[in-house]
């Protein structure tokens, strides 16, 4: 991590917008940002993510960026190749980090892979929906339904009659070309935060709607948040294990947020979690978790910005030329 004096009367670009589903919530994690770097004196400028980006870049002479957007084309690896393709050092997981936890069929390999537990699922493609039958599936309705690349709940659909499948198929692929169908586990919401490789602590959520929607995370009072989450002492620590194992696997940086769900079991016995997926890019609006989490662990919202820019570096070793 570098110093602070490093970055002092460096020009540092917040990348915000972009061109996902998620792109309003990006300009306002992108406004909080901005704003706590320059109330701590650095010296910022807000770009917008979208097709001119690279030449935005140049022109303002960045010389660090901070991302804060959400969803593809930002959190998907791609701005992170731009930015190392520039020797611009920018905030949290690298390219392959980043790809690898956007994809949630690739995560949920390499998670079963290391024994890391996960709801049962199978993968449809979007070429394979003809010969899909619900009556395939391993595990009975409901179901959940969801695209492959998205983020903040964009696209699920809880299916709980049969009829109801087709149409939530449709939904899922309108966002990705490869979709999720998975049990539906009926558990506890549970996010860790995790921020430089150590756990910040974990909060529960509980929706007052059917789940924890795109419009229960950003619209107030419709979920209830429990810091830190009431599980057992041991439980609690495995949450925090699970997600600094699921965080560290897939290669992350800087500050993650990861999804698991809690499934209480017979009493004296310990629950089972389910990992769902680590966020490399987590909100940080007003109603996002991890500065709540961060906050409950001593630290403000500016010093948790300021610490995810002292971690900014190029992952990639330029190449000398012979």
């Amino acid at each position: 991590m570098g110093k602070r004096e490093e970055f002092k009367g460096k020009r540092i670009g917040v990348l915000m917008g972009g061109m996902s589903s998620e792109r309003e919530v990006s300009l306002e994690s992108g406004k909080a940002i901005s704003s706590a770097l320059r109330e701590l004196g650095y010296e910022t400028c807000s770009l917008e993510a979208d097709p001119q980006l690279a030449r935005r870049l140049g022109e303002e002479k960045i010389d660090i960026a901070f991302i804060g957007l959400h969803g593809r084309l930002g959190e998907d690896g791609a701005v992170q190749g731009l930015l190392e393709m520039m020797r611009i050092p920018y905030t949290g997981s690298g390219v392959l980090a980043s790809a690898l936890s956007m994809n949630k069929v690739i995560s949920r390999q390499i998670f079963i892979q290391n024994d890391l537990p996960v709801p049962a699922h199978r993968v449809v493609a979007a070429g394979g929906i003809e010969e899909f039958h619900i009556h395939d599936l391993p595990f009975p309705l409901p179901v959940v339904v969801k695209p492959s690349q998205e983020g903040s709940s964009v696209g699920i659909t809880i299916v709980m009659e049969e009829k109801e499948i087709s149409r939530a198929m449709e939904i899922a692929l309108g966002f990705d070309t490869e979709i999720l169908i998975e049990e539906y586990i009926r558990g506890r919401e549970i996010q860790v935060g995790i921020l430089d490789d150590f756990p910040l602590g974990a909060i529960e959520i509980v929706p007052r709607v059917q789940f924890y929607s795109y419009e229960a995370k950003y619209t107030e009072g419709l979920a209830d948040h429990l810091l830190p989450a009431p599980l057992p002492p041991e439980d609690y620590e495995r949450a925090l294990r699970f997600g600094l194992k699921a965080h560290r696997l897939l290669g992350c940086e800087g500050a993650t947020r990861v999804d698991l769900l809690y499934r209480e079991e017979e009493t004296g016995r310990p629950g089972h979690f389910f990992v769902l997926e680590v966020n490399t890019l987590p909100g940080m609006t007003a109603l996002s978790l991890l500065p709540e989490i961060a906050r409950g662990a001593g630290i403000d919202f500016a010093h948790l910005v300021e610490r995810i820019l002292l971690g900014a570096r190029l992952k990639i070793p330029a190449q000398k030329r012979g």
